[in-house]
């Protein structure tokens, strides 16, 4: 493992990546395969001469690179708690490395992510077959990554692809673009879902979607159309030496530069296409295509507004690159399906190749192989079966895949079991025997099967299998409260606020009235505040926030958006903050000890940071375990002083003043705890 450019290495015991499960293959991709990811080789003697550039609590404090490197430890440590998991609050984390490391910054683009996790869960429920998009985003994100690292012939189709001669950029450049096309392959959902709620209304009844109403879309010209500013670069020989009226244009002069040598496909013909999947549902099977939506809107959200652009210093290659991200996008769900590939017409088929469009093959892919620990939401997709989780193994151009059910479901199972070879051994008379979604792994027109119809699988040895094991809910962490979602960014932004105006020489007050905090500082002072931190320091404000709902549910209470007949907590007695307190020290001690943290006494803040050494980190081994609760309550008691203590007690209780400005917010005693 090779972080050049930190002063030491985290060494505690899980951070070895050697396996052939998915883990290991994600996360040893971004540790080893991604070395000097973003670091600029001009700045190495930053270390030497003291004119620093990069970023820590504030800008020009620690050598650039070093800043980069730690950058990419924070987009390992939040892979490796997502795939130990699952949680959503880990997704949500990944996407802030991402966006923080790639796209110029969490706060710039969260509306389109955080409203398809919100919208998906709210609305999804009126459906009859809907699962979650927003974790199974991030799953698909791992995925690629881990064929990525040990696919062979995939590396060399994507380096040919984009004529890169070096491996580590050629990693790199993966990983920004791949990253691209699947963490955002599915923001379009808000589109479909309004289409599928009006055709449940009467799937209810089991009628036919040719019978009934449907929901189309008109009057898109201006969301998809591209402005003036972006087309006269466009016209540029570095670019693409034309113009385009609309992203229907764009993408169908992409695609077919990339397919029409094998699908005998054209601009024109593709465009059409485009051109109808808005308005004519009909035409398309009755069904609303959320990957059109998905490319348009991310199209819009990195070049519709140039206010916000420097047109002088967009790269060309940049731009195309994020285009093909955009095609793979469009393509992933029904347009090759059914509109050019025609996969299910075993005369006319030919299946996708890595060498056509490698993000998009990828992306084919792994959304196909990523059906497990999807949190399903529509009525039918609540009662059918879906496996908790799979088991990879990754070995050199080879994936075998084992998806895990619930073994409480094996009565189910063996009934199915038995109907099937019933049915086979009545040669397949009357209708196959069915267990959604069991059956398609196993029975007649398997996964698998569908997948190479759709792919070519000869470079990629692809095995499914199935097994049964007890399910356990609890490593997801999943507490009481509604942690509300759209809120952890504001209230993260907010604690940092506060901690800088305790800092702030103006100060005399008391920082846990909110009166108080915005005297000092308004809102839009502490965004631009929290803006100007290093990546590191935003997701440990973050974490800081998320955690609230774990420390209330040690306490029996909740907080809440819904109206309850609980007892509503007023304020924290000394004795919960203290509990509180032990709980936020060790959360801090874990998290910096993942960030390569140690003991040490540095002169001043910019030899802290540059150091990484910390005189509230416990002493112990680089070689010891990870530190546990009891070491974090014994050195919260017997090592900090009282105003060490009270920075892990009173961000709390700016928390919950803070609960209560969003959206009625409350916080609740549980029923058997109300005392």
């Amino acid at each position: 493992m090779s972080y050049n450019n930190l002063p030491q290495l985290p060494t505690y015991p899980n951070r070895f990546y050697n396996g052939t499960d998915l883990k290991s293959k994600v996360l040893h991709f971004i540790s080893d395969t991604c070395v000097d990811l973003r670091c600029n080789p001009e700045k190495t003697d930053e270390k030497n001469t003291g004119n620093y550039t990069g970023t820590s609590i504030k800008q020009n404090m620690i050598p650039y690179n070093q800043e980069k490197d730690t950058d990419r430890l924070c987009l390992e440590n939040a892979l490796r708690h997502f795939l130990e998991s699952g949680a959503k609050n880990y997704a949500f984390d990944v996407y802030c490395c991402y966006l923080e490391m790639f796209m110029g910054g969490y706060g710039k683009t969260r509306n389109m992510i955080e409203m398809l996790s919100e919208y998906e869960m709210n609305g999804s429920s009126l459906l009859m077959k809907h699962r979650d998009h927003y974790v199974h985003s991030v799953y698909v994100f791992a995925l690629g990554l881990a064929v990525y690292e040990s696919n062979t012939a995939y590396r060399e189709a994507y380096r040919n692809f984009y004529n890169i001669d070096n491996d580590t950029s050629a990693a790199h450049h993966f990983l920004e673009y791949w990253g691209l096309a699947s963490l955002f392959h599915d923001i379009g959902y808000p589109f479909e879902l309004p289409f599928e709620q009006v055709e449940s209304y009467f799937e209810v009844k089991k009628e036919s979607r040719a019978n009934n109403p449907f929901v189309a879309y008109v009057n898109i010209d201006k969301f998809i159309s591209i402005n003036n500013k972006i087309n006269e670069l466009l016209k540029d020989k570095k670019f693409y030496g034309k113009t385009f009226v609309n992203t229907n244009e764009l993408f169908a002069y992409n695609l077919a530069a990339k397919l029409k040598d094998t699908y005998y496909v054209t601009t024109d013909s593709i465009r059409t296409i485009l051109e109808t999947k808005s308005s004519r549902p009909d035409v398309f099977g009755y069904y609303m295509d959320h990957a059109y939506f998905s490319a348009a809107v991310l199209f819009q959200k990195l070049y519709g507004k140039t206010a916000y652009l420097d047109l002088n210093n967009i790269d060309p290659e940049q731009f195309k690159c994020r285009i093909d991200a955009m095609t793979a996008i469009l393509l992933h769900n029904s347009l090759y399906k059914f509109s050019i590939g025609f996969y299910k017409d075993e005369e006319v088929t030919k299946p996708f190749q890595m060498k056509y469009h490698p993000l998009a093959y990828l992306l084919m892919l792994c959304d196909e192989l990523q059906c497990w620990d999807r949190t399903p939401y529509g009525r039918n997709s609540r009662s059918e079966l879906h496996p908790f989780d799979c088991k990879f193994i990754f070995s050199t151009n080879s994936i075998d895949a084992v998806y895990i059910y619930d073994e409480s479901e094996i009565p189910k199972i063996d009934r199915f079991k038995a109907e099937y070879e019933n049915w086979e051994k009545n040669a397949k008379t009357g209708k196959c025997p069915k267990l959604n979604a069991y059956s398609t792994m196993v029975g007649e027109n398997s996964f698998l099967g569908d997948i190479k119809k759709l792919l070519d699988t000869s470079n990629i040895c692809l095995s499914i299998s199935v097994d049964t094991e007890k399910y356990n809910p609890g490593k997801k962490q999943v507490f009481l409260s509604n942690s509300n979602f759209l809120h952890l960014y504001d209230f993260a932004v907010i604690l940092n606020g506060r901690y800088n105006i305790m800092c702030d020489k103006r100060y005399s007050g008391n920082t846990n009235d909110l009166n108080s905090l915005f005297d000092l500082a308004t809102k839009e002072d502490m965004e631009n505040s929290f803006e100007k931190l290093s990546l590191e320091y935003k997701l440990s404000n973050i974490s800081q926030a998320k955690s609230f709902a774990k420390y209330l549910d040690k306490l029996g209470m909740l907080y809440t958006d819904r109206s309850v007949s609980f007892k509503m907590v007023d304020g924290f007695t000394d004795e919960q903050l203290e509990i509180i307190g032990i709980m936020e020290h060790h959360r801090w001690l874990k998290e910096h000890q993942e960030m390569g943290w140690i003991y040490g006494n540095p002169g001043d803040k910019t030899e802290r940071e540059i150091s990484r050494t910390h005189t509230d980190m416990i002493k112990i081994s680089p070689d010891d375990q990870e530190i546990t609760e009891e070491m974090a309550r014994q050195h919260y008691f017997e090592i900090l002083k009282g105003d060490d203590r009270a920075k892990d007690k009173e961000p709390m209780k700016c928390m919950l003043m803070l609960i209560k400005q969003y959206d009625g917010l409350r916080i609740y005693y549980l029923p058997d705890r109300d005392e």
